[in-house]
């Protein structure tokens, strides 16, 4: 049984906002936390890069799933979820049962759509849906190891439920839990109210060792190498972490507002949109320190990044309605 390691939060050198460190927290009550990061208002921008679908509507999110060969869109402010296989010419639609605050991709060509009092998910060849009740305002989910599902709240609460729906564990502490990754096993949270990333301790139900992320961190990505990968929007940076312990492995400089986040399994390349000048940058993370390899200019307001793997092809959505971009990627 792995012993627990004290909670402890890394303030960065030189930032004025301090969270509160080396504290053992046992509620999120009286958290020192912050307004979280959003993107930059982008400005209309240069002539972009690839091609553009025009869907008619601002995209919110966006992932592909390799089973089905699947884009799936998030649009209508979370409502409705628009699902574009490969080869064809218009998108299905399904209408949620509520605002979904992201979306996962999951196992079996399925996608994860969180949203008050439950999580949605929805089958992306079928188009079929169903949901698991959660007790709270659900931010975030993603499915254990064991098939069981994680589920972050907009209290800073997990629940942990099994597959009939069941509560089998619930670990508290934090101010948010925005976004939720699985790396080698690991449970992590993004807290964007506190700027953090927090291993979750699921022997114990409790939280691990946590690490400040920059100044507003906003998203986050994994990739098959155990790598957390976080987007600081507000101090500008690209972060990547490793679990077990919780080790910050590179901090790189990325003006520009960096927001959208992807991994390229095919080009072993990070793909960061920068809202604050409507571009995406992909960079080589295998040498220690990141690599720009590639920069393309996006569709305005480019919130939202994915990997189509099949095709060969980044995936841009606009958050203001310009459409759907598809830029062609060599392999390398």
């Amino acid at each position: 049984m792995r012993i627990p390691a004290p909670r402890i939060i890394a303030t960065a050198i030189g930032t004025a906002l301090l969270l509160g460190g080396c504290a053992s927290v046992t509620g999120g009550d009286n958290l020192a936390t912050i307004e979280p990061a959003t993107p930059a208002v982008s400005p209309a921008g240069a002539m972009p890069d690839g091609t553009v679908d025009n869907l008619g509507q601002t995209i919110d999110a966006l992932t592909f799933d390799l089973t089905s060969s699947t884009t799936a869109i998030l649009t209508d402010d979370g409502t409705r979820l628009l699902l574009l296989s490969e080869g064809s010419a218009q998108p299905r639609e399904v209408v949620l049962d509520g605002a979904a605050a992201e979306i996962t991709s999951a196992p079996d060509g399925r996608v994860l759509l969180p949203m008050n009092d439950r999580v949605q998910i929805v089958d992306t060849a079928s188009g079929e849906k169903t949901s698991i009740a959660v007790d709270g305002d659900a931010r975030s989910a993603v499915f254990l190891p064991d098939g069981s599902l994680a589920v972050g709240l907009a209290n800073g609460e997990i629940q942990v439920l099994d597959p009939s729906g069941g509560v089998t564990q619930t670990v508290s502490g934090l101010a948010s839990v925005d976004a939720l990754a699985v790396t080698d096993g690991d449970l992590s949270a993004l807290d964007r109210r506190q700027t953090s990333v927090t291993e979750i301790d699921l022997e114990d139900s409790s939280l691990g060792m946590a690490l400040r992320a920059g100044e507003g961190a906003t998203q986050l990505a994994t990739d098959p190498f155990g790598r957390i990968l976080v987007t600081d929007t507000t101090g500008d940076e690209l972060l990547v972490f490793t679990t077990d312990p919780l080790i910050m492995r590179q901090r790189y400089p990325v003006s520009g507002a960096p927001y959208g986040i992807a991994y390229d399994v095919r080009t072993d390349l990070v793909w960061v949109t920068l809202t604050e000048v409507n571009m995406v940058l992909g960079f080589d993370i295998s040498t220690g320190i990141p690599v720009e390899e590639a920069r393309f200019n996006t569709v305005r307001q480019p919130n939202s990044v994915a990997v189509d793997t099949v095709g060969g092809t980044l995936l841009v959505g606009s958050a203001t309605g310009d459409g759907l971009q598809r830029i062609p990627l060599p392999a390398r």
